[in-house]
């Protein structure tokens, strides 16, 4: 049988379905690349060996019976902020944490398609950093460049699909924690609509403004697991009305009018965006002018949004510090921030959490005049390893805030973006550039990524990288 690791997640399902592979070979082959590249890449913190394969075992039996679901048998991963039931939930953190007695909806949604758990990846401490890398683990490494990080705090996604040691993974995204690694390793990336794919057992993840998203290689993929995992829980507080993400990439988006917003919000620290990057995103932007779209500078009314997402954000590191069976290995940056979210968790963060129908209403208004924001993810290339990780907690803000000014604002607002490759910088180093619309636009921005891949064809490249190369073939 050859059947290659550049297989995607719907590839991967119709062979399957075909009988051209068998979940077990999949899954057995998936657990070797891992193997041969966790000393280098390190994108896993727990690799569900023997219950990947007794689940691969399950799905091919069904396979055989003529059963038939949307990911019956692919091998996927999870980010380790997601429960899967018999495994613990760390988080990025230090410590011995129990075992979770259930799965989260999320993960349920996933094995009710049919999916294969084969692990849970790396991810910063609580998901608060655009790096993946700690005590707790050690680094996760670029594919793409491994001196540099993958970006975070979804990071072991991202390497794992980047290297195609998975065809796609979930992550999540508090504040680009999707998106940004996405765009440092070459990957579509979707942050949906706050509710699209349940948080739950939290109904709320940091305060709303954290959920969970999907990494591949191409839009189709991207949102072949975003509809595999949509849905919610019965308590969930957001409940997004149903939509078909796999049909919207098939649909022509029409003739867009979009906002090319290369400023920065505003912030209390400076940003500046990297030359090279601006000349990748402002490439993107004639590409789509010459495609018949009207594309024209233009900055979403952002104002002072920033004071909103602090608040939020903190009072969300407090909410999982005090969860914590180990709070005194927790990193000081983490220490710090819950202290400052108990400051800020009660009329700061009340405050906080009024100002969102105020935004939705101003940069909603934004939306009358242009369908989809086209702006950078980062503002700068992937940092190197090391580089951010022994910072104080001021002057790790002030190196996030330069890398990493664009993305947040859309965690406040609770709406969707797409992070799309747009090139390379420098030695190789991946960049992207986020489609951002407003609520419940996840079609029409996918709509849109498919015309643009269509025509780049991004996911044709391939990691450089020997321990992506030089894993076991399948």
């Amino acid at each position: 049988m050859s059947f290659d690791r550049a297989a995607g997640l719907a590839e991967t399902a119709r062979a399957l379905a075909a009988g051209e592979v068998t979940s077990r070979v999949l899954v057995e082959r998936t657990l070797a690349r891992i193997e041969a590249t966790q000393s280098t890449l390190n994108a896993f913190r727990i690799v569900r060996g023997e219950a990947a394969l007794a689940e691969a075992e399950a799905a091919d039996r069904d396979l055989a019976a003529g059963v038939r679901r949307p990911l019956l048998g692919v091998p996927v991963a999870v980010k380790d902020d997601m429960d899967v039931a018999g495994e613990p939930t760390a988080f990025g953190c230090q410590g011995v944490f129990p075992p979770v007695a259930a799965d989260g909806e999320a993960v349920r949604r996933l094995r009710a398609a049919g999916a294969v758990i084969v692990g849970k990846t790396n991810t910063c401490e609580f998901g608060q950093w655009p790096f993946t890398e700690g005590p707790a683990f050690g680094a996760t490494r670029n594919p793409w460049h491994t001196a540099h990080t993958p970006g975070g705090s979804s990071g072991g996604s991202a390497a794992a699909v980047a290297a195609g040691l998975v065809p796609a993974a979930l992550g999540s995204d508090g504040a680009g924690s999707v998106r940004i690694p996405a765009s440092w390793t070459h990957l579509i990336g979707i942050k949906p609509q706050r509710g699209r794919i349940s948080t739950w057992p939290r109904g709320e993840s940091f305060q709303g403004i954290t959920v969970n998203g999907t990494l591949a290689r191409t839009v189709a993929d991207a949102a072949l697991l975003l509809d595999a995992a949509s849905g919610n829980h019965d308590l969930d507080p957001h409940r997004p009305e149903v939509i078909d993400a796999s049909e919207a990439v098939r649909r022509d988006p029409g003739r867009l009018r979009i906002a090319l917003s290369l400023k920065p919000p505003f912030t209390a620290l400076p940003a500046r965006l990297h030359p090279q990057i601006r000349a990748r995103v402002v490439e993107l932007a004639e590409r789509l002018a010459a495609s018949g779209h009207t594309v024209e500078e233009a900055d979403p009314p952002y104002g002072q949004i920033g004071l909103t997402f602090v608040p939020r954000a903190t009072a969300g590191i407090a909410e999982w510090v005090s969860e914590a069976p180990h709070p005194e290995l927790l990193d000081k940056r983490t220490r710090g921030a819950a202290r400052m979210g108990r400051l800020l968790g009660g009329a700061p963060l009340r405050s906080a959490r009024r100002a969102e129908a105020l935004l939705h209403r101003r940069i909603g208004r934004f939306f009358a005049s242009y369908d989809v924001v086209l702006a950078p993810t980062t503002a700068a290339p992937p940092p190197r390893i090391g580089a951010l990780l022994e910072l104080s907690g001021m002057a790790t803000d002030r190196a996030m805030i330069a890398a990493c000014p664009y993305a947040w604002p859309w965690n406040v607002l609770g709406w969707p973006g797409v992070n799309v490759p747009a090139g390379f910088v420098g030695d190789g180093l991946p960049v992207g550039a986020q489609l951002l619309g407003p609520a419940h636009s996840e079609p029409l921005l996918l709509a849109l990524a498919a015309q643009l891949e269509a025509e780049l064809r991004w996911h044709e490249a391939w990691p450089p990288h020997p321990a992506a190369a030089d894993a076991p073939a399948a």
